[in-house]
């Protein structure tokens, strides 16, 4: 008789930012039970790593699901997002935001790269030059950029930098835009993987889900834990963490679905694609 092979653990991308913590905590602890493979990175690596199938399950920039859909499916009532500011997309400029001329753009980010072109070129009629580059390392070599665009922890560390005066918080422009919250994540199942693990792949999203509602009953004890990293103090964390959107109900998909029309109408993606979500089946297998 043969020996019963162990199925291989499903493969699940972290994006290595602090706006993550209340969903990944819960599983990194064991508060809930899993056994995920987890790969941490960037958004742009998790998206680049999702679309060449090294990865089941990920968090990932929401512009890859507009450019991949047929690829992929959203875990349902599960992203990142803010309605109003978020803090942690930034646009910081030593001049004036209509005088900015060259915009320096972190590598690590797509989406928000894309709603800031998107935004400048047709709220604001403007239409900067673009690069990307490393902003800590320009800053320490003594050759600070113009303008700058901030995600994540860096641009939390960096908001207050008292030679860039001048701050576009994309969540609230966008918030007062459209009047919609602002989705830059999303966590997406890739279709092969949810035709080839089956069961395996709800028990996946399952627990990713359960993962969510562990971490919103617990935000309080992230900002204590962001403050241990010395990102910033327990009260501004409080605030930051108050701010963040982790679901994708209705009005979160109207928002969704916006931007990925705004993106259209401008060329930057072939057509705004439907939303189609993992459906999880009534049973789960043992």
């Amino acid at each position: 008789m043969t020996r019963r092979e162990t199925p291989a653990p499903v493969r699940l991308g972290r994006i290595g930012y602090l706006n993550v913590l209340p969903i990944y905590h819960p599983l990194e602890t064991r508060a809930v039970d899993n056994d995920f493979v987890v790969e941490s990175g960037p958004p742009a690596k998790l998206n680049t790593i999702m679309e060449a199938g090294g990865l089941d399950l990920s968090a990932c920039s929401s512009i890859e699901y507009a450019r991949r859909p047929e690829r992929y499916l959203l875990v349902p009532d599960l992203a990142i997002g803010s309605c109003g500011p978020v803090q942690s997309v930034l646009l910081l400029s030593r001049v004036p935001l209509d005088r900015a001329s060259k915009i320096l753009v972190s590598a690590q980010t797509h989406t928000s790269a894309a709603l800031l072109r998107l935004m400048l070129a047709t709220r604001f009629g403007l239409r900067p030059d673009f690069e990307t580059g490393d902003i800590r390392s320009r800053l320490a070599a003594g050759e600070p950029p113009q303008a700058f665009l901030a995600i994540g922890d860096e641009a939390l560390r960096l908001r207050r930098l008292p030679d860039y005066p001048y701050a576009l918080d994309l969540g609230s422009e966008w918030n007062a835009w459209t009047g919609l919250p602002f989705i830059f994540g999303v966590w997406i199942v890739r279709r092969e993987a949810a035709a080839q693990l089956g069961p395996r792949m709800d028990r996946a999203v399952r627990t990713l889900l359960a993962a969510k509602a562990h971490g919103a009953a617990s935000l309080p004890d992230y900002a204590l834990l962001g403050e241990a990293q010395g990102i910033l103090d327990a009260p501004s964390l409080r605030s930051y963490f108050r701010g963040l959107v982790y679901d994708l109900g209705p009005e979160e998909q109207e928002g969704l679905c916006a931007f990925y029309a705004k993106l259209a109408e401008a060329g930057a993606i072939p057509a705004a694609p439907r939303l189609e979500f993992y459906q999880l089946r009534d049973v789960v297998a043992a």
